[in-house]
């Protein structure tokens, strides 16, 4: 039997809450968007690339989402010690460049369990809670989790786009 990106019912975002519970339900939409966009799909249709000359596919921006949970609130936001998932020193858009390679459904799960750690990791903290990111020519700037929120929220919806373009691509659905 084929493998195929399982279905997904999206939540609606909260109309009225506090911070956190509207930072929350809106992470959560967008998190199930992206899987939204990929449902029904076969293993070689996430691997389709949008368009040449691009290499951008549903799997890499899966892969890519799932890096980005653990690196912004395990690694950074909660100082967990975890490595990279798809990236190398050598090669740090792993998540994207070897989706052609990759196991779509270990790809889901590892993006399931990263959002579930990446819940947990934030739960405990304050959205003012601060930590340093260093970058790799010395210098460093200041976040705040409020601000993982946020980035990540943004990052979503930016990529939600490229899903929906890759998605008509390759059978024609569209969607909100």
């Amino acid at each position: 039997m084929t493998w195929r990106a399982p279905e997904i019912t999206r939540t609606t975002e909260p109309y009225v809450a506090d911070e956190r519970t509207m930072l929350e339900g809106w992470l959560d939409y967008h998190r199930q968007t992206l899987l939204m966009k990929c449902a029904g799909l076969t293993a070689e249709q996430l691997k389709t690339p949008s368009v040449e000359p691009s290499g951008l596919t549903l799997l890499g921006l899966v892969r890519h989402m799932a890096e980005v949970e653990r690196w912004w609130f395990r690694v950074r936001a909660a100082g967990q010690d975890v490595g990279g998932l798809y990236g190398t020193e050598e090669d740090p858009d792993g998540d994207f460049n070897n989706a052609a390679d990759a196991d779509a459904e270990a790809d889901f799960a590892t993006f399931a369990a990263e959002v579930e750690a990446a819940r947990a990791a934030a739960a405990g903290l304050s959205l003012d809670r601060t930590f340093e990111r260093r970058r790799r020519d010395g210098s460093s700037d200041q976040f705040n989790v409020r601000w993982v929120y946020i980035h990540m929220i943004e990052e979503y919806a930016r990529h939600n786009g490229h899903a929906d373009l890759i998605r008509e691509r390759i059978d024609g659905v569209t969607g909100d």
